[in-house]
Order: structure tokens, then C-alpha cells, then sequence
């Protein structure tokens, strides 16, 4: 059997003729934080797309656990252990928070009392209790954020795909997310792939960077050796980031 794993290999995707991505490959497996960066416009988000089904790839395979997943739909790639969140929020907005994360659960074939009881462990952990009956629609978005990652992990994924978590957040509901994240992949077994902008953010929580730029990838490896290479500073970093 093969090593347990989430995979893009050689993955190109074209939008009206200009190459979004060009032969990306990409590796995620249970128990590690992947970071996943590069400048607006890299093909970070189409790379997520490609790897939920939303996309299907010009060229290229997407690979689970050994198993060619190209070109399912989404609700069968979910089916495959693969959840996400999405840059923009897409929550039940005429359903409580509690309903949005049994939601998750449900869908992965919970019966409803079960779902509530995940749910309720899940906003307990994300200290979301206390909102636990209002409506999504009247969250704030940094609470918005934690219901999406609840749901998303209320489906017991083996691999879970943050687009910008942080996004809308302040500094100490990043570093409650920050804790909270870095917990997961050795206390759930799953593998964690994370978009962000945050640099600290990202420096802190993630064992290795993949790093992408015009659609390609221009570096990829532990953090120490992806903040050296010339070509992600010149095209990314800069001289300003940090270990903060």
C-alpha cells in the first residue's frame, strides 16, 4: 500500500489561454503543516481548487492515498477524507453556528444526536460556545472563520486546506488559532496545508514551505532553506520577515 498522501503531480491549469499553473507538484501527508505562499496572483487558491475537485487540471494528476481523484466532483473528493475552508466564507447564513458545524459532521454520515455532540466539542475548542444558537449571518468575520474551520474539521478530514484562516482576525484570536492549529495534525493524524500572508504566522506554525510565483513552484523545502533561496526572497519575502 502506498505511504498515506495528498498529492499534485504535474499539475498545469490554464484560464483563457494564460497558464494559471504551470507542472506544479505538491505533497501533504498526515501529521505535518504544509505552508503555502507566494504573491497575489501565484495560483495558490487554483492549486486548492484543483486538489477539492472544484477545478479539474489541463495536464497533471491529483492523487489521494494512492488513489487518481482527477477530476471528481467536489462531494467525492470530500468522500476521499479531503475538506477546506475558502478565502471567502461561505457559511449557512440562516443556520445557528451549532447547525453549520453538525452540518460537517452530518455530512460525513453522523446521525444527528452524534453530530451535536462533535459540534459542541468542536465550538468548546474554538470558544464559540457562547454563540453557539445565534445565526452565522450576524457573526463577526473572525468568528465567520473559526464556524468554517469547526465545519470543515467536524468532517474528520485526513487532510484539511485553510485558504487565509487568519484573514479578519486580530492578534489574539490568530494566536488562539495558532494554538489550536498546531494541535491538530498530531492530535487528529490529519495533514494541514495553509494559505496565508501572516509571515509570522506562517514561520511559526508550519514544518515546511511550499513556495509558488507566476504559477510556478520556485521553492519548496524546510523552513530554514526556503527563507535562503534568492529567488523567494526576490519574489516574496523581501529582506523584512522574521522568525517573530
Amino acid at each position: 500500500m502506498p505511504a498515506p498522501a495528498l498529492e499534485a503531480i504535474d499539475v498545469s491549469v490554464e484560464f483563457a489561454g494564460v497558464r494559471a499553473l504551470d507542472q506544479v507538484s505538491l505533497r501533504l501527508k498526515p501529521g505535518e503543516i504544509l505552508g503555502l505562499i507566494g504573491p497575489n496572483g501565484s495560483g495558490k487558491t487554483t492549486l486548492v481548487n484543483v486538489l477539492t475537485g472544484q477545478l479539474t487540471p489541463l495536464t497533471g494528476q491529483v492523487v489521494c492515498n494512492g488513489e487518481d481523484i482527477t477530476g471528481l466532483p467536489p462531494r467525492k473528493v470530500a468522500g476521499c477524507g479531503i475538506a477546506r475552508s475558502f478565502q471567502i466564507v461561505r457559511l449557512f447564513r440562516n443556520l445557528t453556528v451549532r447547525e453549520n458545524v453538525e452540518a460537517g459532521a452530518i455530512a460525513r454520515g453522523l446521525g444527528r444526536a452524534v453530530a451535536r455532540k462533535v459540534a459542541e466539542a468542536l465550538l468548546g475548542e474554538f470558544g464559540l460556545a457562547a454563540q453557539a444558537d445565534e445565526f452565522a449571518g450576524r457573526l463577526s468575520y473572525g468568528d465567520e472563520r473559526r464556524v468554517e474551520i469547526a465545519r470543515a474539521l467536524a468532517a474528520a478530514p485526513t487532510f484539511l486546506l485553510l485558504d487565509e484562516p487568519a484573514a479578519g482576525m486580530n492578534e489574539v484570536e490568530t494566536q488562539h488559532l495558532l494554538d489550536l492549529l498546531a494541535d491538530l495534525p498530531q492530535a487528529q493524524g490529519l495533514g494541514l496545508l495553509i494559505i496565508d500572508h501572516d509571515m509570522p504566522l506562517i514561520m511559526r506554525l508550519c514544518h515546511r514551505l511550499h513556495v509558488l510565483a507566476s504559477g510556478r513552484t520556485i521553492a519548496e523545502g524546510d523552513i530554514a532553506s526556503v527563507r535562503r533561496s534568492p529567488e523567494v526572497i526576490a519574489a516574496y519575502l523581501g529582506t523584512a520577515v522574521t522568525d517573530a
